[in-house]
């Protein structure tokens, strides 16, 4: 089964409320989020409430490995990740989304893919480590992740693929894909059109079908080769401050995913039939529970 969420990254700097709220708005069948700052991001019970809310499951944690997220939970980057799959697990989510290490977090380069292994063993939430890309500075190339920026390069389990990211490396995306194989366990859905060798760093994160890598055929080779996992949208909307285009752009990104992985006419529950009416069903059955004489 593959399910098709959002980030919440895509309408920041927006509430994560708003993030529940537009990805429920426009279709999506969960969704994926990134810890920042915000409290509520690092709150299991909070994110929960809002799980609940919007009739959306949380179907994957992202770790606090931005610039943006430098001090959440400290300066140590492997606590970060150990917190981030304790969040996972707490609100049942697979799998964490982590970056390759920053060159400079050199104790934490030396033992990365230990590191995977071992927070991987001792959660049972996968790890998927995403594909970043080369720098280039003032025309040369500058090593910013290490081991690699490439997670074929590492010795780990799990993979996120990001469509930007494969365009700035200056990767066809379908290529990457298939040379993952089984280790590919979650796409970031987006589309690319530069690539760092020719002096471009903008990480676009582009509407799929916006830019020039083939993600419609990626999605396609998948779906017919019965891959399972998380295809969740990670675009940029952030200068977009019309609330209607925003919704808009995010509608035509599921309308994509689900073409293209064979679930266009899949329709989701109305909220007010589905996760309210199952809310209220929970909540009597534990009433009844309470009321068997048997329940002491």
């Amino acid at each position: 089964m593959i399910s098709i969420g959002m980030s919440t990254t895509c309408v920041f700097p927006g509430s994560v409320d708003t993030n529940f709220r537009m990805a429920r708005l426009a279709g999506f069948d969960g969704i994926e989020v990134m810890v920042t700052n915000d409290p509520v991001t690092q709150d299991p019970t909070a994110l929960l409430e809002l799980s609940e809310r919007y009739g959306l499951p949380i179907l994957s944690i992202h770790a606090p490995v931005l610039f943006l997220t430098t001090f959440v939970w400290g300066r140590d980057p492997q606590v970060k990740l150990e917190r981030s799959a304790e969040l996972a697990a707490a609100v049942g989510s697979p799998s964490v989304v982590v970056h390759p290490p920053f060159r400079w977090q050199s104790g934490y380069a030396e033992n990365f893919e230990r590191v995977v292994r071992d927070v991987q063993a001792n959660t049972g939430v996968e790890i998927c480590v995403e594909n970043m890309f080369p720098w280039k500075v003032g025309g040369k190339n500058v090593k910013a992740y290490a081991p690699s920026p490439d997670p074929l390069d590492l010795d780990v389990q799990a993979m996120t693929l990001d469509f930007s990211h494969a365009s700035l490396s200056g990767r066809d995306s379908l290529e990457y894909a298939m040379a993952m194989g089984e280790r590919l366990r979650h796409i970031h859905l987006c589309d690319g059109t530069k690539s760092v060798d020719e002096g471009n760093m903008f990480d676009e994160h582009l509407v799929p079908g916006h830019g020039t890598e083939p993600v419609a055929e990626t999605l396609s080779y998948l779906a017919e080769n019965h891959w399972s996992g998380s295809v969740v949208a990670e675009v940029n909307l952030r200068k977009i401050r019309d609330e209607r285009i925003k919704l808009a752009m995010l509608k035509e990104t599921v309308a994509f995913a689900k073409h293209y992985v064979g679930q266009e006419h899949e329709e989701r529950e109305p909220l007010t039939v589905g996760s309210v009416k199952a809310r209220h069903q929970r909540r009597a059955a534990r009433r009844n529970l309470k009321s068997r004489p048997d329940a002491e």
